[in-house]
C-alpha cells in the first residue's frame, strides 16, 4: 500500500481539517466518533481519522443518528 502513496497525500486528518473541507461539523464527527461510525487514531492526546477510513465513512454515509433506522 505504502508504494501506491504519492508525495501529496495525506495519511490521516484531525477532526478539524475534516469539518473543513465537508460541510460536517466538528460536533457531528465526534458524535460519529462516539457512535462508532467513524473510526480513529489517538496518538496520546491527539486524535486523526486516517485516509482509509475517512473515505470508508464518505462511501457509506450514515444515518445520521436517524431512529427510524435504530435496531436494522
Amino acid at each position: 500500500m505504502l508504494n501506491t502513496i504519492t508525495e501529496k497525500t495525506k495519511m490521516a486528518f484531525t477532526i478539524e481539517e475534516i469539518a473543513e473541507q465537508t460541510t460536517l461539523s466538528k460536533a457531528f464527527l465526534r458524535l460519529e466518533i462516539k457512535r462508532g461510525k467513524l473510526k480513529v487514531k489517538r496518538f496520546g492526546r491527539r486524535v486523526v481519522v486516517l485516509y482509509e477510513d475517512l473515505r470508508n465513512y464518505i462511501d457509506n454515509g450514515s444515518d445520521g443518528g436517524n431512529l427510524d433506522n435504530a435496531g436494522n
